[in-house]
């Protein structure tokens, strides 16, 4: 037994649903070390939308790390840091003609958020913040008072400053929960205080998969502009690709006010995030919100050169033929087993698939691993089974985790199916 089977505190998670030790990774696989190999469908959580080592971000990581590139920075200008902003305006922002300055934060989602709730309040110099059930924007304070899940608070984290609002289909398709959103607003007995902003995910990854409409989203926007409430979207799970085009929001045709980004914007697994921000509501004092890793030299680069996925327009054409295929084929899945009563829902290269019941996904979870293949679980009651591949996964990448799903599914029901019928006898 090693140092590492009793020094590994007792919050660590992932290497308990996944109880083996991982020595190298490439695209979509991870390898143990037995030489096995995992078909990787959970991507570090979204970090790795390009899927492990990508070949072109290593040549420029080693050449940059060869010619003895400044690694740590803080804020200071250099050359890996102007090369990324460049390229960041020449292929993300200018060609959608948006206007945003960047802030680099300290390296995580959660560090993102805390910078854009705290110039959200400093802007409106109000304390009130939106966010809404299911939602899931980190576990640093801040981010926990706008994180909806009962089983991250302890009573610990502050929320008198964080109300939470129905998401789009939380009280069913056909109620309006933007008019609820809009009576909250406009009546002054409503006990809601006049919010700062309003923290928002497009889809919902870590909530279940919950996936906003553009016309819900089109509303939100308009609703922050008349009442004077900052819109802040976090794509940090859900930005750089994940659901069809770089940012989530594009497709709904709003443009907010505050952008949170992590995780895969440094397209290699290293620590980066960062927040974009408009211009009118850049009103920091210099060093007022600090950071000692926001000047990552590596994450820079393999940044810059993750860009060049989205300078060739044949990777969208490519990355919206994979997700037809994904979504037709999880729709196939599900009408091949009714009496599971699946359901998917998703867009882009993010899918969920509920479960009547909550344990036929833990089981093909399981199921799915001892396959060799990695997923797994999110929403609520970690009832629902989400896939993140790789976005340029080739269409045989693809097949195989769909024919391991496939198959996991049926041991679960040949599994179930005794149960059931031992149930029906008593």
């Amino acid at each position: 037994m090693t140092a590492s089977h009793f020094l590994d505190s007792e919050v660590r998670s992932y290497s308990r649903t996944f109880p083996v030790v991982f020595d190298r990774a490439c695209g979509s696989f991870l390898y143990d070390i037995s030489g096995r190999r995992y078909l990787d469908f959970f991507l570090g959580a979204g970090a790795l939308n390009y899927g492990h080592n990508e070949p072109r971000m290593t040549q420029a990581l080693l050449a940059y790390i060869e010619r003895g590139g400044v690694m740590h920075g803080l804020d200071m200008a250099t050359r890996a840091r102007n090369a990324f902003l460049d390229r960041f305006h020449e292929v993300i922002l200018a060609p959608r003609g948006l206007d945003y300055r960047v802030q680099f934060t300290g390296p995580t989602g959660a560090n993102a958020v805390e910078a854009a709730l705290k110039l959200a309040r400093k802007v409106t110099r109000r304390s009130t913040v939106l966010a809404f059930t299911h939602a899931y924007h980190g576990l640093s304070l801040g981010a926990l008072s706008v994180t909806a899940n009962r089983y991250y608070h302890d009573g610990s984290s502050p929320r008198s400053a964080t109300a939470f609002v129905p998401y789009d289909g939380y009280l069913g398709k056909d109620a309006d929960t933007l008019a609820y959103l809009r009576r909250l607003l406009t009546d002054g007995s409503s006990g809601l205080d006049h919010p700062a902003a309003i923290i928002v995910e497009t889809v919902q990854a870590e909530g279940g998969v919950n996936v906003a409409s553009s016309q819900w989203l089109k509303g939100l926007s308009s609703l922050c502009r008349e009442f004077g409430i900052l819109l802040i979207v976090d794509d940090i799970q859900v930005g750089c690709g994940r659901t069809g085009p770089f940012f989530s929001f594009e497709s709904a045709g709003i443009e907010p006010d505050i952008v949170v980004l992590s995780k895969s914007i440094s397209g290699y697994g290293f620590p980066m995030a960062l927040n974009l921000i408009r211009p009118a509501i850049d009103q920091w004092k210099p060093g007022e919100h600090s950071g000692t890793f926001r000047g990552n030299g590596a994450a820079f680069t393999t940044a810059a050169a993750a860009l060049n996925f989205w300078a060739d327009p044949a990777f969208s054409t490519r990355l919206g033929e994979a997700s037809r295929l994904l979504h037709n084929e999880l729709r196939h899945l599900q009408e091949r087993f009714p009496d599971l009563g699946l359901s998917v829902r998703g867009s882009g290269m993010i899918f969920g698939l509920e479960s009547s019941s909550p344990d036929t996904n833990r089981q093909a979870v399981r199921e799915c691993f001892e396959r060799g293949m990695i997923v797994e679980l999110c929403g609520a009651e970690r009832s629902v089974l989400k896939l993140l591949p790789a976005l340029n996964a080739s269409n045989e990448e693809l097949r195989l985790g769909l024919g391991i799903l496939g198959a996991s599914f049926e041991a679960v029901r040949q599994k179930t199916a005794p149960l059931a019928v031992a149930a029906e006898a008593r």
